[in-house]
C-alpha cells in the first residue's frame, strides 16, 4: 500500500512539474506574440531573440582585457626606477655567460 501511495505522489509531482513547465513556455510564447505584434502595430522590425556571437572573437575579449596594449606612465616610471625594462614582451640583453648564480651540470642519461 505505501508503494502505491509512494508512486501516486510521484505521479503528481511530475504533472505538476510538467504543467508549471508548459505555463512557463507559454508565459513565453505570450510575450513574443506581443512583441511581434506591437512591432507589427508601429511597422518596427522585430528582432529574434538570439545571441550574436562570433566564436573567433570571442577569447580575444578576454586576453585583451587581460593584459594593457602598452604599459601605462606609472609603469614605465616604476621600472625605470627598479632599473627594470619596460618593453613588453620582456627581452633579455647579454649572454647565458653572464649568469652568474648558477652553476651548470653535466646531462646524464638515465
Amino acid at each position: 500500500m505505501m508503494n502505491f501511495i509512494f508512486r501516486v505522489i510521484l505521479l503528481l509531482l511530475g504533472l505538476v512539474f510538467a504543467a508549471s513547465l508548459a505555463v512557463a513556455v507559454m508565459l513565453l510564447a505570450a510575450v513574443w506574440g506581443v512583441r511581434y505584434a506591437w512591432g507589427r502595430l508601429t511597422g518596427k522590425p522585430v528582432t529574434p531573440w538570439v545571441m550574436r556571437f562570433n566564436p573567433r572573437s570571442g577569447f580575444d575579449k578576454f586576453r585583451n582585457a587581460a593584459q594593457p596594449a602598452e604599459p601605462t606612465a606609472a609603469d614605465v616610471a616604476n621600472a625605470r626606477a627598479r632599473g627594470e625594462s619596460v618593453e613588453r614582451p620582456v627581452r633579455i640583453r647579454g649572454s647565458a655567460s653572464d649568469v652568474t648564480d648558477v652553476s651548470p651540470k653535466s646531462v646524464s642519461r638515465g
